[in-house]
Formats: C-alpha cells, structure tokens, sequence
C-alpha cells in the first residue's frame, strides 16, 4: 500500500498540474493582415477630431447652430461619436467646401466676367453686341 502512495503522488501532482493548465481560461492569439488605409485613416482621425473641433470651436458656427436650434453639447457629442473613418471623410469635407462669400458679390463677379468676355469677342469683331464698340 506504501508504494502504491509513493508512486501515486508524482502521478497525481502530475495529473493536478495538467488539470490546471487545461482548463485555464487563455486567450487565442489571432494574427491577420490590415490594409494599408486602415492604419492611415487611423493615423488621420486624431488629426481630424482636432481640426472638426477647432471648427465647431468658432464663434460664427456656433451662431449658426444655435440659430438652427443645435445645441454645443449635441454637436460635440455627435461629433465624439463618430468612427475613425466618418470623422476623416468630415473632416476632407469642411476643407474641400468653398469658403463661403457674399452671393451679391459672386453675381457681380459673374456680370463682370460676361462683360469682359462679350467686349473682347466684340473688340475681335467675332459679335456684334455692343454699339460703342468701333469695327475697323
């Protein structure tokens, strides 16, 4: 019976040691590719959260917003609730939009342009629209 026990205890401290680290909870590793936008647009969305905030930061937004009953504290939970590639494709946004200008100074522009082009074809002879224009 003795050396039944003093073989059973290698054995059995074996077999615990095995039973613990069998069923120990572990974490699969899982390795895959990324692409390459990925870790640029994750590179970018820092960038882009700062700058759509310093441009909800501005005194004219913030009057526009609030005249269209959108309050600072929605906006900027809006805004923090985007994902990385949302806040990229915003932010490219606000800096490819025009910058905004009088629309009664980009219709003077527009007449002046006319006029301009319709003087020359005038002053070349190629039309006929202007009666203080001299044809040689």
């Amino acid at each position: 019976m003795k050396s039944i026990r003093r073989m059973a205890k290698p054995v059995s401290l074996f077999l615990a040691i095995l039973m613990i680290t069998i069923f120990t909870p572990y974490q699969t590793v899982l390795a895959k590719m990324i692409l390459t936008e990925t870790v640029m647009v994750s590179d970018r969305a820092d960038e882009a959260r700062v700058y759509v905030n310093s441009v909800l930061a501005r005194e004219d937004l913030k009057a526009a917003l609030m005249s269209q009953g959108i309050y600072m504290k929605e906006a900027k939970a809006l805004i923090d609730s985007l994902s990385d590639t949302e806040i990229v494709l915003l932010a490219d946004k606000i800096e490819q939009l025009p910058a905004g200008g009088d629309p009664v100074s980009t219709i003077i522009g527009a007449v002046v342009f006319i006029f301009l082009v319709l003087l020359i074809t005038d002053i070349l002879g190629l039309t006929d629209v202007f009666t203080f224009v001299k044809k040689s």
